[in-house]
């Protein structure tokens, strides 16, 4: 089961440094739990805030890796921000530029860099139906994050189970992602998801015990 924590640092209490500090701490037992990918999701941050939280994410990450699990940093949406810090990849919004295109942004920054950097960068697309999945397939996307499949807390939306099952019929990952607890996290699997995105479940409890349940059942 692959893993996917999105982070949210305005859930947690206190005024921004010991937010800052509380999300950072987090990045880091998301890390030693061996969680597959952290998407660095906080778009209200302005460019030099976001690229030094990055910076920061990206030196916990290499210090406390898992030996049998690497951990990958994408950051939302902006494929600048992740080139500058050295994040493994971008995560596309629906509504953001296409996989392919991003892909194609990376490989010319990276080819005009006179050190000849070589980052294999990782791509991810946010999906609410299985042609989009189709598409970001077709695009070149190295997985999707399908959803909600789930009610999420305060909304009434949800896709459902049969719905992420057609989502997963294609070749590339999906993972399940809305309202997803530990006790339905197995019928996202079920279903054909090859694991879960969560900002409350991975956030919000201890992740090293939810990856241990999960993946040992």
């Amino acid at each position: 089961m692959l893993f996917y924590y999105i982070t949210d640092r305005k859930q947690f209490p206190g005024p921004e440094p010991r937010r800052r500090d509380l999300l950072l701490a987090r990045i880091a037992e998301a890390a030693r739990a061996g969680v597959d990918y952290i998407q660095l999701r906080e778009k209200d941050l302005p460019t030099r805030g976001l690229e030094s939280l990055a910076r920061e994410a990206v030196g916990i990450i290499r210090e406390t890796r898992n030996v049998k699990r690497e951990t990958h940093l994408l950051i939302n949406s902006r494929s600048d921000v992740a080139l500058a810090t050295g994040a493994d990849g971008v995560h596309l919004p629906s509504d953001d530029i296409s996989a392919s295109d991003a892909r194609a942004v990376w490989s010319s920054v990276l080819t005009r860099n006179v050190k000849r950097e070589t980052r294999n960068v990782c791509i991810a697309v946010s999906c609410h139906t299985a042609e989009e999945v189709r598409l970001a397939e077709a695009q070149g996307a190295d997985f999707a994050v399908f959803g909600p499949v789930f009610e999420k807390v305060g909304t009434s939306l949800s896709v459902g189970l049969d719905a992420l099952h057609r989502a997963c019929l294609g070749h590339m990952p999906v993972l399940a992602i809305g309202g997803v607890t530990l006790e339905n996290a197995r019928a996202c699997v079920a279903a054909g998801a090859a694991g879960i995105a969560a900002i409350r479940l991975l956030q919000q409890t201890g992740i090293m015990e939810v990856v241990k349940e999960l993946r040992g059942s």
